[in-house]
């Protein structure tokens, strides 16, 4: 994917390949009604692959028990569907889920995910710069909220939420982790997206510290479990994590990183892989 173009990019990394999510560079006009019905077909029909195979029984048996514990409030005896529907839920940067399969599949895992954690879909905000006017119609039937406004990654958040970002750029995640940088707050961040252990890996340290500097000192105090993938969908999968920042262990961390956050700029990023709001006014 160009810059300046999606909020994703794709490496490759540890040998294995992803594949980019096609960009549109123009919104076409609303659809008609039986386009987007083709369309959500297309989308029953990647819910109904991945629930075949093997790795969809994997990811439910670690999501349902971790997101579930990330429910606050609940006690221990309650079900776990009561206590993962109060997360709420923001997924940036989809994708063109109507022309890019990996979009789309990514897509379908979101909505097994409310499906077996009877989280509503209503609690979950999506929105990326590329969305299409049909997409974005097609999302709102489904009982999505569509953002209108760019943020950049930049919600501060008020309880529990989980942020759906596979194959975002880092970024993103550094946005996000900045607009919540606090002992109190960033406990109720949840992440499926990419593995931060694996961006370390593939980052020079020292670039690392400069331009991610919340990504990079979230890294050591997160706790990071690995999706299984399957090689079918290794492009679509592939290095994908759950995310969370236990309370006991980001206290570790020296109380004059939580002083005063400054909001990232990234001047040293001249390939930013994300949309900033002034580009996208340009």
């Amino acid at each position: 994917m160009a810059s300046g173009e999606e909020w994703q990019i794709v490496r490759r990394g540890k040998g294995i390949a992803r594949t980019g999510k096609r960009v549109q560079t123009e919104k076409p006009e609303a659809s008609e009604p039986s386009e987007r019905l083709r369309g959500k077909r297309r989308i029953t029909e990647a819910v109904n692959e991945l629930k075949g195979d093997n790795f969809w029984l994997e990811w439910r048996e670690l999501l349902s028990g971790c997101l579930a514990a990330s429910g606050r409030g609940s006690s221990e005896n309650k079900a776990v569907s009561k206590r993962a529907c109060l997360l709420d839920c923001v997924c940036y940067g989809l994708g063109n889920f109507s022309s890019c399969v990996s979009a789309r599949y990514q897509l379908a895992m979101l909505l097994l995910l409310f499906d077996t954690l009877e989280i509503p879909v209503g609690q979950c905000s999506m929105y990326d710069p590329v969305f299409t006017v049909s997409e974005c119609e097609t999302l709102r039937e489904l009982g999505f909220t569509v953002l209108t406004e760019n943020e950049e990654g930049k919600r501060a958040i008020c309880r529990p939420t989980l942020f759906y970002l596979i194959h975002c750029g880092k970024a993103l995640y550094n946005n996000v982790l900045w607009k919540n940088w606090s002992l109190q707050v960033l406990p109720n961040v949840i992440v499926i997206g990419n593995s931060f252990l694996g961006i370390q890996e593939r980052m020079l340290q020292r670039e690392l510290e400069r331009d991610y500097s919340f990504l990079s000192d979230a890294i050591g105090v997160c706790e990071e479990t690995s999706l299984p993938c399957s090689p079918r969908f290794l492009d679509v999968f592939n290095d994908t994590a759950l995310i969370r920042f236990p309370t006991d262990k980001i206290s570790e961390l020296p109380d004059s990183i939580w002083a005063e956050p400054v909001e990232p700029h990234y001047q040293h990023c001249p390939d930013l892989e994300i949309i900033l709001k002034e580009r996208q006014l340009n």
